[in-house]
This record gives C-alpha cells, sequence and structure tokens, in this order.
C-alpha cells in the first residue's frame, strides 16, 4: 500500500480546513438552517396550517412559522460556533460578567434586526417566487439570496469585534 490518504480522508481534512472561515462555518450553520426551514414550512403548510393555507395556496403563515424557528437554530448555532472566538475575546477583556439572560436576549435583538433585510428579503422573494415555482424551491431560492445579507449584518452588528457580550 503507497500509504497516501484516501479520498475520505482527504475529504475530512478539506472541510475541517475549511471550517477555518467564518463565512464556510456561517453557510455549514446556514445549511441545518436551510433544512430546520424546509421541514418546518412543509409540515405547517401540509398539516398544520392545512385549513388556512389549502394545497396550492401560498404558504404566508407556514413560511413566517418556518423562518421564525430557523432564525432560533441558526441564532443558537452562530452563537456557539460561527462568532463563538469573538465571544471568548469579550469574556477576556471585561473582568464584569453581565446576567447571561439579558445578554442573550440583547443579542437575539440585535441577530434578528441585523437579519430583517434578510427576512424580509426571503419572506418575498419566497411569495413572489411561488408564481413561478413550487413552495419548496421557491424558498430555498430566497434562502440563498438572503444569506449574504445576514452574514454581512450580522458579522458586522451583532458578532463585531470588541463588542460586549
Amino acid at each position: 500500500m503507497s500509504g497516501s490518504p484516501s479520498w475520505q480522508q482527504r475529504l475530512f481534512l478539506l472541510v475541517e480546513w475549511l471550517k477555518g472561515f467564518r463565512y464556510i462555518k456561517f453557510g455549514m450553520v446556514g445549511a441545518s438552517g436551510t433544512v430546520v426551514n424546509l421541514v418546518v414550512l412543509y409540515t405547517a403548510h401540509e398539516y398544520l396550517f392545512r385549513a388556512i393555507e389549502p394545497p396550492g395556496s401560498k404558504p404566508y403563515a407556514s413560511l413566517a412559522l418556518a423562518i421564525a424557528v430557523a432564525t432560533v437554530n441558526n441564532f443558537s448555532w452562530n452563537r456557539l460556533w460561527t462568532w463563538a472566538d469573538r465571544l471568548h475575546q469579550n469574556d477576556e477583556r471585561t473582568s464584569k460578567k453581565p446576567q447571561a439572560r439579558g445578554v442573550l436576549l440583547r443579542q437575539f435583538g440585535l441577530y434578528t434586526l441585523a437579519s430583517w433585510f434578510g427576512i424580509a428579503l426571503q419572506y418575498g422573494l419566497t411569495l413572489w417566487l411561488t408564481n413561478f415555482l413550487h413552495y419548496m424551491l421557491a424558498n430555498v431560492i430566497a434562502i440563498v439570496i438572503a444569506s449574504v445579507s445576514n452574514y454581512l449584518a450580522n458579522d458586522r452588528l451583532t458578532f463585531r469585534q470588541g463588542s460586549p457580550r
């Protein structure tokens, strides 16, 4: 045997290397959020809100619920993983530890504020694209488009370097 790494080992090493880049981490979190969004959207539109959103209609309420649940998912993972280094740096700079719940709620508020444009863009684009595409495909396209603005806004507002936790 040659001792060279297999393609699986190379792929694993590539993924580990890419995780060092913040935007890649954000994309991986976004991918998990997309799965959460699609599962909630489908379940809500096809079952939970079936009485107010019959098949073939626009998914107004189910889309709002899916975006809300995915936003909480993405905030949690981005805080714990994507921008965790900045949170730890901020802990080391200050000796006073604010109330954890208040800080978390403040940061979640900043996250949703920073993401408002992307949320509105995703909601509007999804509803518009449902005129031409299946609602699930329309939602995926809208998520991809909105993700760039969400990354930039949260990198500069919610998790900016030097901001207090």
